[in-house]
């Protein structure tokens, strides 16, 4: 399982997380939204993409991160 960092314009709250394969939905005070968790291959990758492309929000960052790096971005982030 492959660790990603999603971050978009716009504001999504939790009634999304089911549709965006159970990623953690993190509203931030700028309007932009971090959905971080795990996605079990490329192809759940590009589902949540296409999602949030139907949603009409602007893609800001994709990033993938491995296991370490993922302790290093929770200390850091808000």
């Amino acid at each position: 399982m492959e660790r990603y960092e999603i971050i978009v314009r716009g504001q999504l709250d939790q009634r999304w997380a089911q549709r965006l394969q159970g990623l953690t939905i993190t509203p931030l005070p700028d309007g932009t939204t971090r959905l971080r968790g795990g996605l079990a291959d490329q192809a759940a990758l590009h589902g949540v993409l296409a999602s949030i492309r139907d949603l009409g929000l602007p893609l800001l960052l994709v990033q993938r991160h491995a296991p370490a790096d993922v302790a290093d971005i929770d200390e850091v982030s808000p």
